[in-house]
């Protein structure tokens, strides 16, 4: 990874010098504090002790209590968001530990600017994405492992724009670059004018670190607007947020470890915009737009919306051509589906995830409410959809063709092992760095295989920079192909054929699976794109 100390920032070193230098007076004040408070204490104890007056050891410490905070039920609150303006969206982001309430439950984890998800950043294509991030994550406390895929060096991080198709390299949008904790680093990722509108993503991409981050919280949605801008029945719905995520931590509240996250059955409970069971409040024969995003760090979610269906008009970020009435929505991590919902009689409908076997359980449960009642509305669905924005690649475009294996090894007594029994490959390999694994023209035209040998699990493929149009899966040819970033891959040899189209942008970026946890333990490659 490529370590940034300053990156074009002339404020980072002071900034990290000043941070420190706070932080050592707080660290002195606070040491002078404790001699004198253990003084005051041993006198206190020494009076006991001779009878004069009992110390106060309350169990509450002087805290004033709180008042609790509702587990579940609450109306879904949405993330604050963040517009662009004259062509620039200019933000800071600062990643920090937070106290967070949810679900009955206090906790104590990393965010961005102490909320979870982060603030949600909309822009139009042809604009420039400029975020000064900030890293106040405490100092590590751990040195490089000698298996870089053994997680590490948890307060590390760095950006990734999820879906967008823009420069790798420099300070745009690298996931090789490294963000050390006590300073800050300029992030300017550019859109083409062209570039798809839709519902895309943010979130840490440091190996080592990333998944830590990511189940803690950092996850942040980002919006391109302008898509179904002329189709009357969607401009006119009222549109939604929905960031899913799985809700882990350990007996202090907190995600320190891997073991937190390795285990299959390590989620407590499922969370839409960091809330437990959110009530989302609709009218008789209303229609709204549910941008849905599966931030989980691991897992997927079969979505099941009770007496009603789900009317799909985009995936990750990319117009559908044609309304898609859905019984039930699969959606895998890193994978976004925008939803159209028309609401029925009143009452009050119950939004889960249903069980999957995804080769190990999919975590099941309550999502949200959703509450309908009121005047009615006489909303109507779309019964057509603009052309899709991306042509399809036809046979005659293919330059080339190539395979890419997923494959992970596991302990004979597989529920048994511990994390660091399991290892994880991409064409027989783990990560590194170093090494180019992928070498393709820019401007190329290709169709890939991927195949999933892992007996165990299925897997989440994700590539950066350009979308992908699936084929086929499973030797079956779509009728329709579909446009993605993220796809399924079946275990005990699942395949999925795509095509992509090679464009714009030289550098090099990630394929992976998105299942943070394979990830993090080996499962990704670098792709080189160059110009020949």
């Amino acid at each position: 990874m490529q370590h940034d100390t300053n990156d074009g920032s002339p404020d980072s070193t002071a900034a990290g010098i000043a941070r420190l230098s706070r932080r050592q007076l707080l660290g002195a004040a606070g040491a002078l504090s404790l001699i004198g408070g253990t003084a005051k204490a041993q006198h206190a104890m020494h009076d006991h002790a001779g009878g004069a007056h009992a110390a106060d050891m309350s169990p509450t410490m002087g805290v004033v209590p709180e008042t609790p905070v509702p587990a579940m039920d609450q109306p879904l609150v949405e993330p604050e968001v963040r517009r662009s303006a004259n062509g620039v969206l200019s933000t800071n982001l600062r990643c920090a530990y937070a106290y967070r309430q949810i679900g009955g439950v206090r906790l104590y984890v990393r965010s961005y600017e102490g909320g979870s998800p982060g603030p949600t950043l909309r822009m139009k294509p042809g604009e420039t994405l400029r975020i000064k991030l900030v890293n106040d994550l405490p100092p590590n406390r751990d040195g490089m492992p000698a298996d870089i895929s053994h997680p590490h060096q948890f307060n590390n991080t760095n950006f990734h724009f999820h879906g967008a198709h823009a420069s790798p390299s420099g300070i745009a949008d690298n996931v090789m670059r490294s963000m050390a904790p006590g300073y800050s680093y300029n992030i300017e990722i550019a859109l083409p004018a062209d570039h798809t509108s839709g519902t895309y993503w943010y979130h840490p991409h440091h190996h080592g670190s990333a998944d830590i981050q990511m189940s803690s919280g950092m996850v942040g949605a980002l919006i391109v607007e302008g898509d179904f801008a002329g189709v009357p029945e969607i401009a006119a719905a009222r549109e939604r947020l929905l960031v899913l995520t799985q809700v882990v931590y350990d007996a202090s509240g907190m995600v320190e470890n891997f073991e937190t996250l390795f285990p299959e059955t390590a989620t407590r409970f499922l969370a839409i915009n960091g809330q437990r069971r959110p009530l989302i409040e609709m009218r008789p024969g209303e229609v709204q737009r549910w941008r849905i995003l599966n931030a989980a760090y691991q897992d997927d979610m079969l979505l099941d919306l009770e007496k009603h269906d789900l009317q799909a008009i985009a995936y990750d970020g990319i117009q559908l051509g044609a309304v898609q009435p859905l019984k039930q929505l699969l959606i895998a991590p890193g994978q976004r589906a925008d939803i159209l919902v028309k609401a029925g009689a009143p009452g009050t409908y119950a939004f889960n995830a249903a069980p999957y076997d995804q080769g190990h359980p999919s975590p099941v449960g309550p999502l949200a409410r959703v509450v309908v009642s009121g005047a009615p509305m006489d909303m109507k669905l779309p019964r057509a959809l603009p052309p899709a924005p991306l042509a399809t690649i036809k046979d005659s475009e293919i330059t080339n063709r190539r395979k890419v294996v997923l494959s992970a090894t596991a302990p004979e007594a597989d529920a048994a092992g511990h994390w660091q029994e399991f290892e994880f490959f991409v064409d027989g390999k783990k990560f590194d760095p170093a090494r180019i694994d992928q070498r393709v023209k820019l401007g190329a035209v290709e169709e890939w295989t991927i195949l999933n040998t892992h007996e165990h699990d299925d897997h989440v493929f994700h590539i950066h920079t350009n979308p992908f149009q699936v084929v086929s899966v499973n030797g079956k040819a779509l009728t329709v192909p579909e446009w993605r970033d993220s796809v399924i891959v079946e275990r005990k040899g699942g395949e999925v054929v795509f095509r992509s189209r090679f464009l714009d942008f030289t550098g090099v970026y990630m394929l992976h699976c998105h299942m943070m946890n394979h990830e993090e333990m080996g499962m990704m490659q670098t792709v080189e794109v160059y110009k020949p």
